[in-house]
C-alpha cells in the first residue's frame, strides 16, 4: 500500500470508512458474479463440445434423442432436446422416446414445410432462453462496477467540503498539516473507486465476449440442426397451389344497375352527334 493511501486511511473520517465499506460490498458482489459466471461458461462450454461431438457421429439427427442422451450444462442440448420433441410429435405423435418409438420412427413419414417452421420455433425459443440463462446477473455486476466510480467521486467531494468547512469555522492563516490529513482522506474513496471498477471492467468485458461468442456457436448449431431436420425428416414435394388461369375464371358477370344506367349514356351520345 502506498504511503498517501496509508495516510489517508489513518485519518479517514466516518463517511471515508462509510463509503470504503461499500466500495468493499460492491467489489465482493462483481467479483462473486463474475467468477461465479466463467466457472458456468466453462463447464457450459465442456458440456457443448462433448455434446456435439456425440451428435456429429450419432447416425442420423434423432438418434441421441431416441437413446435418451442427457448432458444437463450444454445449452445446445437444450435446443436439441427442445426441436427434437417438437420434431417427434410430427412425425410419431409423441414427444418422448418410448418403447416402440424406433420402430414408429422406422414407419414414420416426413412432415410438411409449415410444420418444420414450428420446430423452428421451438429451437428458437430454446436459443432465447438459454441466454438468458447466461446473461443472469451480468446486470447486477454492471451496476456494481459503473457505480464504484461516481461513489468514490462522491466520498471525495464529501471530504473536501468536510475540509474547507473546517478552515472556514476555525478561521486564522491555517498550514499545510492541517488542510493535508482532510484533502488526502478525501482522495482515498476515489483511489478505491477506481481499484474496484478497473480490474473488474476487464473482467466483466472478457465475460461478455465470451458470452456473446457462445451465444453466436448457439445460433450456428441451430443452423446446422436445422439443416439436418430438413434434409432426413422435410418433404419438399409438396408445390404451391397455382393460381387459377384466366378461362379457369369464367366470364365476368355485370352489376344489374350497369344495364339501366348505360342506355341514358347511349341516348346522350347520340344526341351529342
Amino acid at each position: 500500500m502506498s504511503p498517501g493511501l496509508q495516510f489517508g486511511l489513518k485519518n479517514g473520517t466516518l463517511t471515508c470508512w462509510i463509503i470504503c465499506g461499500i466500495l468493499a460490498l460492491l467489489s465482493v458482489v462483481s467479483w462473486a458474479v463474475l467468477l461465479s459466471k466463467h466457472l458456468l461458461l466453462s463447464r457450459v462450454h465442456r458440456a457443448n463440445m462433448s455434446f456435439l461431438r456425440e451428435y456429429r457421429e450419432s447416425n442420423h439427427p434423432l438418434d441421441l434423442f431416441q437413446r435418451r442422451e442427457h448432458h444437463e450444462f450444454s445449452s445446445c442440448y437444450h435446443i436439441y432436446h427442445a426441436a427434437s420433441r417438437e420434431m417427434a410429435w410430427y412425425l410419431v405423435g409423441e414427444d418422448e422416446p418410448g418403447g416402440t418409438f424406433a420402430a414408429r420412427l422406422q414407419g414414420a413419414g416426413r412432415i410438411t414445410p409449415s410444420q418444420m417452421n414450428a420446430v423452428q420455433n421451438a429451437m428458437d425459443r430454446s436459443v432465447a432462453e438459454a441466454s438468458l440463462r447466461l446473461e443472469a446477473r451480468m446486470s447486477l455486476a454492471a451496476t456494481a462496477l459503473s457505480g464504484a466510480p461516481f461513489l468514490g467521486l462522491l466520498g471525495t467531494v464529501w471530504g473536501l467540503l468536510d475540509t474547507f468547512s473546517l478552515m472556514g469555522s476555525t478561521g486564522g492563516p491555517h498550514g499545510f498539516s492541517l488542510l493535508a490529513p482532510g484533502v488526502t482522506t478525501a482522495l482515498v474513496t476515489t483511489v478505491l473507486g477506481l481499484l474496484v471498477a478497473i480490474p473488474s471492467m476487464v473482467c466483466y468485458n472478457h465475460i461478455v465476449g465470451r458470452i456473446r461468442g457462445m451465444i453466436v456457436r448457439m445460433e450456428n448449431f441451430v443452423s446446422e440442426l436445422s439443416a439436418g431436420f430438413d434434409r432426413t425428416f422435410v418433404d419438399h414435394r409438396f408445390a404451391e397451389e397455382a393460381l387459377p388461369s384466366m378461362s379457369a375464371l369464367g366470364t365476368p358477370t355485370m352489376p344489374a344497375f350497369a344495364s339501366a344506367s348505360a342506355a341514358p349514356m347511349h341516348a346522350a351520345a347520340h344526341a351529342r352527334v
